[in-house]
């Protein structure tokens, strides 16, 4: 597969992304089942039976299954059940394990039952206090798997009838995060947003962020060495389409090749958006301006400013971009006269308000 996508003409990359990334429709329709069951069996069944009542309010399923950007014969799901016996962030890092080891319990039960029609197998768990458990839904006629993370979580958001949150929730996940010293670590909470950040992006852009997810793997085969997290070339293809053309019909060529130029340039990125929180308050606003004057790359979730994706991956970032460098000279990037396609224009940074904002609330503190 290396040489099929290195050697692939840019003209054709699309045609590889039909055959080689889009995943087989029986298999998906296969998996769709086989979570709609689980997640049914989750939120009405699982916890029938515990020693305390425990509410589950909803379930909700992430990760590239739920953004729309699952690979081929390599998918990945995270299913988050939020819990109404959970009140804080930090009762969700105390009590995750015990209700883990309930919902284990309870899904083996549900593969004994054979109701799962694709091959489903519980991972065991060494950790006394899990943060997931993890399984795998197989079809042995189609080889291929997906690996799900079961996560429970805090129900901090409720219902979503909103575009953004409440600033008091980020308020409440930051102070939480600063006195437990967990920054990022309470992301789960967020999947919806993170989930629609990405779910409603036009389809030729989920097919860009498959050719760069394929790229990324390529490369963690090759390298055999921790990488910067798979989530943050994801936000980096999204932040390079918003920026360089955020029209639904671009070049996929021109995309991938300028994603790979930014991975080259690790060392000046710092991206966020301002979809789910912003510098109206005060507090949320300070953390942020702290959070962009880290050391780079900064890539911050758009959906957790607590979670730089991008951070403490300096040596990762740096294999990332050397394998970037050596790729931008293959024919996936060249024009039929051997020509690059050429890149669009996208800065490294988002502009930050420093100024304006402490100005801001200087006015109002006077």
């Amino acid at each position: 597969m290396t040489q099929k996508l290195s050697s692939t003409p840019a003209r054709d990359l699309d045609k590889f992304i039909e055959y080689h990334l889009l995943p087989d429709t029986t298999f998906r329709d296969e998996v769709k089942a086989a979570i709609h069951t689980v997640c049914a069996f989750l939120k009405e069944r699982c916890f029938r039976g515990a020693a305390h009542p425990v509410r589950v309010s909803k379930v909700v399923k992430g990760g590239s299954s739920g953004k729309g950007t699952t690979l081929k014969g390599r998918s990945d799901a995270d299913l988050v059940v939020f819990l109404n016996n959970l009140s804080s962030f930090k009762d969700q890092l105390n009590r995750r394990g015990e209700f883990i080891r309930e919902i284990r319990e309870q899904l083996c039960a549900l593969q004994r039952e054979g109701r799962i029609t694709v091959r489903f197998e519980v991972h065991s768990s060494w950790w006394s206090n899990p943060r997931a458990l993890g399984f795998t839904l197989s079809s042995p006629q189609l080889q291929q798997e997906v690996e799900f993370d079961v996560l429970p979580a805090y129900d901090v958001l409720g219902q979503l009838n909103y575009t953004k949150p409440d600033p008091q929730i980020y308020v409440k996940l930051i102070s939480e995060c600063t006195s437990l010293g967990k920054a990022g670590e309470f992301s789960t909470c967020f999947t919806e947003l993170q989930r629609n950040f990405l779910k409603h992006r036009p389809t030729k852009l989920k097919s860009l962020i498959r050719l760069v997810k394929h790229w990324y793997q390529l490369c963690k085969e090759k390298l055999r060495k921790p990488l910067p997290p798979q989530y943050a070339l994801e936000l980096l293809t999204v932040y390079a389409w918003e920026q360089g053309n955020g029209n639904t019909e671009f070049s996929t060529a021109q995309g991938f090749l300028t994603v790979l130029e930014l991975v080259t340039k690790y060392r000046q990125l710092r991206i966020y958006w301002t979809k789910y929180y912003d510098f109206q308050d005060q507090y949320i606003s300070s953390y942020l301006l702290s959070q962009l004057r880290r050391a780079r790359p900064v890539i911050l979730d758009p959906a957790d400013p607590t979670g730089n994706v991008a951070g403490f991956h300096s040596e990762g970032w740096r294999w990332l971009a050397e394998e970037a460098v050596a790729w931008l000279q293959y024919p996936c990037f060249k024009r039929w006269d051997g020509c690059l396609v050429g890149s669009w224009d996208v800065p490294t940074e988002v502009d930050v308000p420093y100024q304006q904002v402490e100005e801001n609330w200087s006015c109002i503190l006077l």
